[in-house]
């Protein structure tokens, strides 16, 4: 059997838990190598606790069981379409991912966004183990370039009941030679913010959200941002580590205004607001600075800041080629969020990730608040070369999963590893 044509023999599904507890879709896909060699890949779907209108719809259960949240439908998914795909050749990405566009319907809602992220994730990394290759390898030969990590060091919004309304409070530790060093910076920062907190708010400013980062008792965008401003001088990092945020703006919209610190604000008030923080601290990425629909704004945005800061398409964008469009037609934006189970299919994701990068945008791969210990996505951000992850806090299992992948890649480049700027 030649490597080009090596075959899906099995396909497996199975129930387990996410970082919050809740059920999620493992897949694995067994293919034969010849010569008696068995091929493995393993795919698992996250979950968002913010989502987009417009993302692909995870299929859950619904009833008593796991509060309704259970994927025992999906696992029923993943067996009917096995039949279409055990026979075909793993090697053929864009052919599986086809089938599962086909089968899943408009945001994938007929068989469910979970059911085509697993598979589709599980079929990539069974041809890679199949020809004894890296993920990272397989998808692009010639890649070398480590992400600059994004960390979430401080979670508001619905990834914690803080009462902070901006969502995620980011260190970006930018300014260094290799990934390793990034990241050894990123973590005394994170421990140093954690002694700083628990000085000014007591011992429960320690504990963490969704994603890793602490959740004090803060409701002021600039209390947070000066703490964690104080963290980075106190490991004399001023110059080389910058702040990021994602205010994920749609959860505090309310009535065509925004409730944010204490304050009801408008469109333009709040956009007022981000350009004085960008003025006051080294902010560098505004993700979701607005309400989903508020398009008109964030091409507002984009023009008076967007040489001054990355400004992020999350929910706008929802990792989908049609409305990526529409942002880089209208200006709006100059990054793209990437997250594999927002579209459903690894062909799309990356298809969306050339777009952007061929209209010049920024790609930035992207962890779920409900995560798991698979490690697709480091792979995915190496291959890609876009230069920058976002997979939490350097803390709790399922975050420093992607971060210690990143340290294994980075070692087996060697000296042609790349530290993405």
């Amino acid at each position: 059997m030649s490597m080009d044509s090596i075959i899906i023999k099995r396909i497996l599904a199975r129930e387990i838990l996410d970082s919050r507890g809740n059920p999620t879709l493992e897949v694995d896909i067994l293919t034969d190598c010849g010569s008696g060699k068995i091929g493995f890949g393993r795919g698992v779907a996250p979950s968002g606790a913010s989502t987009g209108k417009l993302e692909a719809i995870e299929i859950r259960d619904g009833g008593k069981r796991y509060y309704g949240k259970g994927v025992k439908k999906a696992i029923e998914n993943v067996n009917r379409i096995s039949k279409k795909l055990i026979g075909m050749n793993v090697m053929e990405q864009n052919e599986i991912d086809k089938i599962l566009i086909e089968e899943g319907g408009e945001q994938k809602k007929e068989i469910g966004g979970n059911t085509t992220t697993a598979i589709s994730m599980a079929a990539c990394a069974a041809a890679a183990n199949s020809i004894e290759k890296d993920i990272f390898e397989y998808l692009n030969p010639n890649a070398r370039i480590l992400p600059v990590p994004m960390m979430n060091v401080i979670n508001g919004g619905k990834h914690a009941g803080s009462g902070l309304a901006i969502q995620e409070f980011m260190i970006i530790p930018k300014k260094f030679n290799t990934f390793s060093e990034a990241l050894q910076a990123g973590s005394e920062i994170y421990h140093s913010l954690g002694s700083i907190l628990t000085k000014k708010y007591g011992q429960s400013a320690r504990n963490v959200g969704d994603e890793g980062g602490y959740a004090p008792m803060i409701r002021n965008t600039e209390e947070a941002l000066d703490s964690i401003v104080k963290a980075i001088e106190e490991n004399g990092y001023q110059k080389k580590v910058f702040l990021g945020i994602d205010a994920a703006a749609s959860s505090f919209h309310e009535l065509k205004h925004y409730r944010i610190d204490g304050r009801t604000i408008n469109g333009i008030e709040l956009m007022r607001f981000y350009q004085e923080l960008i003025k006051r601290y080294p902010l560098i990425s505004i993700e979701d600075p607005f309400e989903e629909t508020e398009w008109e704004l964030l091409s507002r945005f984009t023009r008076e800041s967007g040489k001054d800061v990355q400004i992020v398409g999350d929910d706008y964008f929802v990792s989908n080629i049609k409305m990526l469009r529409k942002g880089i037609n209208n200006k709006a934006a100059n990054a793209l969020l990437l997250k594999v189970n927002q579209i459903g299919t690894v062909t799309e994701a990356m298809n969306a990730a050339r777009i952007a990068m061929n209209s010049d945008y920024n790609v930035i791969v992207s962890h779920r608040s409900g995560e798991t210990e698979d490690t697709f996505i480091a792979d995915l951000a190496v291959a890609l070369e876009c230069g920058q992850i976002k997979t939490g806090a350097p803390c709790r299992g399922e975050r420093t999963a992607k971060y210690n992948r990143l340290l294994r890649i980075e070692e087996k480049l060697g000296k042609k590893a790349r530290f993405g700027k």
